[in-house]
């Protein structure tokens, strides 16, 4: 019989909506019975995407004896961390603090106040090489609460009184340090994290450190601005570009790279990029091609052009929905080709035989198996298959260049090219009659968000007008189902109908910063006027009136026990990252030229509320180093008057896209923006303004000149 989970809309709680477990969804009705059975909550977060998660449901979860135990001692709670990411924050912050790391599925107990006192990832079913099995700590718990409960509430009232004290601390400790200028400490946090990245660059394989290898995107975009800071050609320009460079193109070869459908998976478990995590996650396509799309500006690279390509098109085919909105992943598992048991696998649908491939490829696949890396006997080692999923199957890689593969078979460069893409077309019709993973069809506000600012950045870039109408679709969807217009307020996710949470810091900071970028790329002043609504709501809801930044959920969640500020830029970037670099380009777009306005006081306050990490650990909040630079440089602008359907206004635009700029600020004069009212075409053609240190050049009409005075 199914559990309170069947009537919810989130594809990872349905998962478990016929688990023997009890199940409820969190609100006021799962933690009103804590109080009234005097029972502690067990709270399970992940999402359906997620491998562990979803080993961790059929050892445990889908076990009677466990769900027993679960049902008769505890509240079991439920939780999709994509729809309440501020639940999960806090309790992840718990986990983290507690035991030194923390990932999904996140377990933990609380009391029936919501205040947690054990807690963990992932835990086997039973006692394993020393390590508590989940029904010993399921029955330790039990009788904790039975026989020393006071100890538990005093240990979570100690662990809640950490938390808040954690930012106080840190504030401090900042304020007891000698006094130095903020543009100052900026400057240096620059240098510090530069070395960081200099000092933990892979020159073999790309990346940082060692395995796994996440493909963490706030990275190259600070080495971007580093590279911009300092000019691409000089030393330090090269070095930056040049790590990313690298980075990018090993991803790119390496098997956390779907060769064969496009985008990336999560992270690889190696340090070589090849065995990957398979799921594919909406916010890690749009990051990656963000990357792309500034590689290729910074070193017109058409390989880099080609992988942000790579990515539109598997999101267009496999993540966008009929109505415009984009899906939130692809999961890691999918049901074994030709069993019939429906026996699942991580990585099934990827995955191949030599054998298979020979079959589809005929007199291709010698060539074939060779660039990619196929063996016989598999080409997966063992120390990086440990349940042995991979067994004489192969992980596509490309192994060389493509010119030694064309020198191997006696091609041209061309003509490998074209018989590698039409191989590549038939592995892909014979893999798309497989099962295929879990389409996670949530749509999410934020990663939306993520995926517009990535799409109307490659309409520019590439000169792609399908990527503007794609980014158009999806932001019209969002305006359609997940805002309110009439309280200016977004939603977090919709599935068939929006859910009831509204939005989180992260939708606002991410959605704002994909309206921007439509706004530049269409110069429709709807974005724009959208974007300020949304700002506005987001100070309203999660400023920090004492400290300065923003916390994740709004003021007066009854379901939050503490409010955090996220100070880590990881897979995905801070609420308070995003919203400083938001903040600043609104001031260029819409302030006086030479007067400060309150978007660039508010974008101050932002950076200077979480200057104790990034002084100290400049690496741990790469993305809010982007907008440091936009904090103490004077704006740039360029500001294009005419029509900008028309050929000659289009053709001043291209320029603009042709050379990496973070801090310059594209704007279509009009009498709306009024500080861009007095410049107009000349003589009936689009004409470029370029402005910096609150000075104007004279306009130009024609594309070479421009790219003259822009520099190019």
């Amino acid at each position: 019989m199914p559990n309170a989970l069947a009537h919810e809309k989130s594809p990872y709680l349905l998962q478990h909506a016929e688990n023997p477990v009890q199940w409820l969804p969190w609100g006021e009705a799962a933690f009103a019975r804590a109080r009234a059975e005097e029972k502690p909550i067990f709270l399970s977060i992940g999402y359906a995407t997620c491998h562990w998660c979803h080993v961790m449901a059929h050892e445990s979860f889908e076990d009677v004896a466990v769900a027993a135990l679960l049902n008769e001692h505890f509240i079991a709670i439920k939780v999709d961390r994509e729809e309440r990411p501020d639940v999960d924050k806090v309790y992840m912050a718990y986990v983290q603090a507690l035991t030194g790391h923390g990932g999904w599925p996140l377990s933990a107990w609380l009391t029936p106040e919501l205040k947690p006192f054990f807690g963990g990832t992932y835990f086997p079913p039973q006692d394993r090489q020393g390590r508590p099995g989940f029904t010993s700590i399921l029955r330790a718990i039990v009788g904790g609460w039975k026989n020393e409960r006071d100890k538990l509430v005093s240990e979570s009232e100690r662990v809640l009184g950490a938390l808040r004290a954690r930012g106080a601390s840190e504030a401090s400790a900042e304020a007891g340090e000698p006094a130095v200028d903020l543009a100052e400490a900026a400057g240096a946090a620059f240098e510090k994290g530069f070395q960081y990245y200099y000092d933990a660059f892979d020159p073999t394989h790309g990346g940082f450190g060692g395995a796994p290898k996440f493909p963490r995107a706030s990275n190259l975009a600070f080495l971007f601005r580093c590279a911009a800071q300092q000019g691409v050609v000089s030393e330090l320009g090269r070095a930056a570009t040049d790590m990313a460079s690298h980075t990018l193109r090993r991803m790119a070869q390496g098997g956390i790279h779907d060769h064969v459908g496009g985008g990336f998976h999560r992270y690889a478990v190696d340090e070589a990029w090849f065995v990957p995590h398979f799921e594919k996650m909406l916010y890690d396509q749009a990051q990656i091609a963000l990357n792309a799309l500034e590689m290729k500006q910074a070193s017109g690279d058409e390989r880099f052009a080609w992988i942000a390509r790579d990515i539109f098109d598997y999101v267009a085919e496999q993540l966008t929905g009929p109505h415009g909105g984009f899906y939130s992943a692809e999961d890691a598992d999918s049901t074994v080709p030709g069993v019939t048991d429906g026996a699942h696998a991580e990585g099934a649908f990827y995955v191949w035989t030599q054998a298979e491939l020979r079959d589809v490829l005929g007199a291709d696949a010698d060539f074939f198996c060779a660039h990619f890396g196929v063996r016989p006997e598999g080409n997966v080692p063992a120390e990086l298959d440990p349940q042995n999923e991979f067994t004489g199957k192969n992980i596509l890689q490309q192994v060389r260049p493509l010119a030694e593969s064309a020198r191997a078979a006696g091609l041209t460069t061309d003509q490998a090219s074209e018989r590698l893409r039409a191989a590549l077309a038939k592995v892909k019709a014979v893999r798309a009659v497989r099962p295929r993973p879990l389409l996670d069809d949530k749509v999410i506000t934020a990663w939306n968000g993520l995926m517009i600012s990535a799409l109307a950045r490659g309409a520019q870039v590439l000169g792609d007008e399908r990527c503007l109408a794609v980014a158009r679709g999806a932001a019209e969807f969002v305006a359609r189902e997940l805002y309110d217009e009439p309280r200016g307020v977004l939603y977090r996710s919709w599935r068939g109908t929006r859910a009831a949470s509204e939005g989180f810091a992260e939708d606002y900071a991410c959605f704002v910063q994909g309206l921007l970028d439509l706004y530049e790329a269409t110069f429709e002043l709807r974005w724009l006027r959208w974007a300020e609504r949304l700002q506005a709501t987001m100070d309203c809801l999660f400023w920090d009136e004492a400290e300065g930044g923003y916390f994740n959920s709004a003021a007066g969640a009854a379901d939050i026990v503490v409010r955090l500020k996220e100070d880590y830029d990881g897979a995905e970037p801070a609420p308070s990252s995003v919203a400083a670099m938001n903040l600043f380009r609104l001031a260029a777009l819409l302030g006086d030229l030479a007067a400060p306005t309150d978007y660039r006081r508010r974008g101050v306050a932002t950076v200077a509320a979480l200057r104790a990490q990034w002084t100290r650990v400049p690496q741990g909040l790469p993305q809010l180093l982007c907008a440091l630079e936009l904090a103490f440089l004077p704006p740039r602008h360029v500001v294009l008057a005419g029509d900008p359907a028309a050929e000659d206004f289009r053709a001043l635009a291209a320029v603009v896209h042709e050379k990496f700029g973070p801090r310059r600020t594209l704007v279509r004069a009009d009498a709306v923006l009024a500080w861009t009212a007095p410049m107009g075409p000349l003589a009936g053609r689009a004409a470029a303004y370029v402005c910096e240190d609150f000075t104007c050049q004279l306009p130009v009409v024609e594309p070479a000149e421009l790219r003259r005075v822009l520099g190019g």
